[in-house]
């Protein structure tokens, strides 16, 4: 079982419309237990399913006419299909995921790796095959809110749309769009993913009067035919990425307007590894090997991805998914169009059952030596705190009985490595760690556990400024076991570690200023609010709401770099991800409050010395942790001309106006 927010119900300030500003840590004590699927998680057994360690993705042997033989070539499908994510004997589970459309025996939820190298270009033609035996469209697997500002495939496109008064709001059941953004990727405009370059299908039953695509998908097309010479079949887009950036851990996933939450949740996500280059270390020095194309079974691996999400299933062994907004907050109405509250969306979501790499609490036999792993915060909301420990259900918080050596972060090695005894992880942020088991007895069973909230992150510590997960259930992620060695561990000591050089950015040209706010009702205001928003702040302080189709705000000038200044004017913890850069976090202040309890003062006004980033994030990120009553700063140099985004990863705030437009350029 896990527990949800009850969320402030404060109206907004005067000159800040129906904004609700960060009240000043004010939270609600009372928490409701919600049931989050037919499934009671605490029936299935833990620790029963050895861990799946996605394989490397087959590439395609026949290449387009005209392609450089340079170029890594692959042809990769979404599809529905079943898949054991429960234990053995358990219902299977209807999941959507990535797949070599040339190898059928690919397609596994979480997909397979796709290995890159540096300065080697991979090119994927992504297909939509989200059809049945008949070549008809598959209805979404949950409840599509066409409220919202989405890709709406029935139009108008790319949009909000308006209802008649007396209309009543029933989810889609059309054709389902998607578009997959390798998240991280130093790619041009035309490859990135862009939230309206999405495309439907190829079914022969899609209703004439639907849009087949989004608006940017037409323009990008035409540039990308131009300049691959492979054209874009209907229902398929062609994206190359360069590859021109350091080596680091990046990953692939749904990015459609307003339906990332749904998809993603689905299941359409994987692992992009890129190596080589003077930012990359040479072989045999970290613990491997990783999976590779042509590895003999029974290969043995010590660089293993672990990608962590938290689910909900029902009896059946279906996923679970909230189908209103009544699961969020008890609020069963008036919905659109008899108010402004959307009837379908949840602010956030967090599952009670936990999963890595697509099973259930699953084991890992591990040798006493160390190991390489890759962790992914693939969740939709939930934040986690990870140890590693001998007794999952010892008194928290849990004394670790082993460190993590983090050498990396989404982009690339850290200037040194850092020993921790937790790793704080936000939705999409990734960690290279190294686990050393080799003092280990043979025998050992160690726990990798969570002390995150089953709630929103606001900051803090377990238990003294919020309760932890479940120790049952969410707080419990995956089990270890050591067993005999089976030959010398090459790899050296971390203490011997040397990373590869690291190069700072230079001076910015301009600081600009963001905001992070939440909207609340303007007809009902005793409910929790309808959308999480981006904007700015003006030159007087003041936050200024801005929605997704408002004109762009962020338009950095070609090769320009930036200081950001995040304004985190909500009660909650957001991870913000830039699309085209990596950057650097720069430091963090707060923001001063005052005035009545529950209102903040604005304009805006800071207080105390700028802290610096901690050491696990002194390297290269596509994603920051900006705390409640905070400004995070961040420095990004744009040297990729065009349009992009940036939004909040909680999926469900991004789905619902917490995503920008990021011009770059004329």
């Amino acid at each position: 079982m896990i527990t949800r927010r009850d969320f402030l119900k404060i109206g907004g300030l005067a000159g800040a419309g129906s904004l609700l500003p960060w009240p000043g840590f004010i939270r609600s004590a009372s928490a409701e237990v919600i049931a989050g699927g037919t499934l009671n998680p605490l029936l299935l057994p833990k620790y029963v399913t050895p861990l799946v360690i996605p394989p490397a993705m087959p590439r395609t042997s026949k290449l387009p006419q005209r392609m450089a033989k340079n170029v890594d070539y692959y042809e990769i499908g979404v599809r529905q299909f079943r898949q054991q994510v429960l234990p053995a004997g358990w219902p299977t589970t209807t999941v959507w995921s990535y797949g070599s459309v040339n190898h059928p025996e690919t397609f596994n939820y979480p997909a397979f790796t796709l290995e890159a190298k540096y300065n080697t270009p991979l090119r994927v033609k992504w297909i939509n095959q989200l059809t049945d035996a008949s070549g008809n469209y598959l209805p979404h697997l949950f409840a599509v809110d066409p409220s919202l500002h989405w890709a709406n495939p029935p139009g108008p496109r790319d949009s909000r749309p308006l209802f008649k008064r007396n209309a009543k709001v029933t989810p889609y059941t059309g054709p389902v769009p998607i578009v997959t953004h390798v998240h991280g990727a130093h790619a041009p405009e035309e490859s990135d993913g862009y939230t309206e370059a999405w495309f439907l299908p190829d079914a022969k039953n899609i209703p004439s009067n639907y849009f087949k695509s989004g608006t940017w998908y037409d323009p990008f097309k035409a540039k990308s035919e131009s300049s691959l010479d492979q054209p874009w079949d209907r229902g398929t887009a062609v994206f190359q990425y360069p590859n021109d950036q350091r080596a680091s851990t990046l990953w692939y996933h749904d990015h459609t307007l307003g339906m990332t939450r749904l998809n993603v949740y689905a299941g359409p996500a994987g692992f992009y590894l890129l190596r080589g280059g003077t930012g990359d270390l040479p072989a045999g020095i970290l613990p491997g090997p990783a999976p590779a194309l042509g590895d003999a079974p029974g290969t043995r691996y010590y660089e293993i991805p672990l990608a962590i999400q938290d689910r909900a299933f029902n009896a059946d062994g279906s996923l679970f998914y909230p189908n209103s907004r009544a699961f969020f907050d008890g609020f069963t109405g008036p919905y659109i169009p008899k108010s402004d509250v959307s009837p379908i969306w949840n602010s956030e979501f967090f599952g009670n059952t936990m999963l890595v790499n697509g099973k259930t609490w699953p084991t890992l036999n591990v040798e006493p030596r160390r190991y390489r792993f890759r962790l992914l915060d693939g969740c939709n909301a939930r934040f986690l705190i990870l140890k590693l420990v001998l007794n999952p259900l010892a008194p928290r918080p849990a004394a670790p009985v082993l460190p993590f050596t983090q050498l990396g972060t989404e982009g690339g090695f850290l200037p040194s490595p850092v020993v921790l005894e937790q790793l704080l992880m936000a939705p999409a942020e990734r960690a290279d760690v190294i686990v050393d088991f080799t003092n280990a007895p043979v025998g050992t069973e160690i726990y990798l556990i969570n002390e995150g909230p089953d709630e929103p992150f606001a900051g803090g510590l377990p238990y003294e400024e919020f309760e932890p997960a479940d120790p049952t259930t969410t707080g419990q992620i995956m089990k270890f076991t050591v067993v005999p060695l089976t030959g010398r561990d090459p790899s050296l000591e971390v203490s011997q570690l040397a990373l590869p050089a690291f190069a700072a950015l230079g001076a910015a040209v301009r600081t600009r200023k963001v905001a992070l706010m939440e909207e609340v009702s303007d007809v009902l205001k005793d409910v929790g609010p309808r959308a999480a928003v981006l904007g700015i702040v003006d030159e007087m302080g003041y936050p200024m709401p801005m929605m997704w189709d408002d004109p762009v705000t962020e338009n950095p000038g070609l090769g320009d770099t930036e200081i950001w200044e995040i304004y985190n004017f909500t009660v909650d913890a957001h991870p913000i991800h830039l699309h085209e850069v990596q950057f650097q976090v720069v430091n963090r202040q707060d923001l001063v409050v005052a005035g009545e309890e529950g209102m903040a003062m604005v304009p805006a006004m800071l207080a105390g010395e700028p802290r610096q980033p901690e050491l696990w994030e002194t390297g290269f990120k596509d994603a920051v942790i900006a705390y409640p009553g905070q400004v995070t700063r961040i420095k990004a140099k744009f040297d990729l001309p065009g349009q992009f985004v940036w939004h909040c990863h909680i999926v469900e705030h991004e789905d619902n106006e917490m995503m920008r437009p990021l011009r770059v350029g004329k």
